[in-house]
């Protein structure tokens, strides 16, 4: 029997997603929204959207299903070293600048925050870079967190299983540095060695929380592509605690689709898509 989404019901929908994880779903999202969320309907035995819409809020003590509900509609689409230009500056500037600024200091402790990691890509992108560039990394107290809404990409990061497909973008030293072949059932597939996983500590976390529980500051934040799915209220208070969390002169990354304009940030402008406090 099919299942329809009214009107009534998607507005109903639309207010629960807004207030849980700041995604705004315009009127035409009605239709995937429906197609994403039929699937839960169906796994419960669930005879219409409204009687979900109870079980997720009322029903549902555990919290689970509205975990299960984020992630079917969020979109986890990335890539290694997706939008080159940000990787490069960071390797070419913005790291030469910020070491040398800190032996300086006689500091070697290095906050690096991958905002909406999604399966994991860019978070181990940036793990290459450091690597490649902090001399004797291991002497060093780095670490990048990497934190998504989904659950389930979290799972995909933490394993660091990709196909070979997915390495394109990779060239072949750093494949053979950084990769090694999949087992016996993965042949086609690459693992991500321990070298880059271990200055990564994955987690699950809603941007929307009021406040952020972290006690030290970041000297970089990459949020690429996550605030065009907010809107401009959302993504205004959303900048305004990443300009909290930084550490003085830290920079902030952000996807070429998206800008701070009408966000009345205090940050400053050093090129597209990146921005200093």
């Amino acid at each position: 029997m099919e299942i329809d989404l009214t009107d009534q019901e998607f507005a109903i929908f639309q207010k629960l997603i807004y207030d849980e994880s700041g995604i705004n779903l315009s009127p035409a999202k009605k239709e995937l929204l429906k197609s994403r969320l039929i699937k839960r309907l169906r796994t419960l035995s669930l005879k219409s959207f409204r009687e979900y819409h109870t079980y997720v809020t009322e029903r549902d003590v555990s919290g689970k299903e509205m975990i299960h509900m984020i992630d079917c509609i969020s979109t986890n689409l990335t890539e290694f070293f997706r939008e080159i230009a940000h990787f490069n500056f960071l390797s070419e500037k913005l790291l030469p600048a910020l070491l040398e600024k800190k032996k300086k200091k006689k500091e070697k402790k290095l906050r690096v925050w991958s905002a909406g990691c999604s399966t994991g890509e860019e978070p181990y992108s940036l793990s290459m870079v450091l690597n490649e560039r902090i001399e004797q990394i291991d002497k060093w107290d780095v670490k990048i967190l990497a934190t998504d809404l989904s659950t389930r990409v979290l799972e995909k990061a933490k394993k660091g299983l990709y196909h070979k497909d997915r390495l394109k973008s990779i060239n072949v030293q750093r494949l053979q540095t950084y990769f090694k072949k999949g087992g016996d059932n993965f042949e086609d597939y690459y693992q991500v060695k321990d070298v880059l996983k271990n200055i990564i500590v994955f987690r699950r976390f809603n941007l929307m929380e009021q406040t952020f529980p972290f006690k030290g500051q970041f000297d970089f934040i990459f949020c690429r592509n996550v605030m065009i799915y907010f809107n401009k209220q959302t993504q205004t208070e959303l900048i305004s605690k990443y300009y909290k969390h930084l550490a003085p002169e830290g920079h902030l990354f952000i996807g070429h689709s998206e800008s701070l304009a009408g966000t009345n940030s205090k940050f400053s402008y050093v090129i597209p898509t990146v921005y200093q406090k």
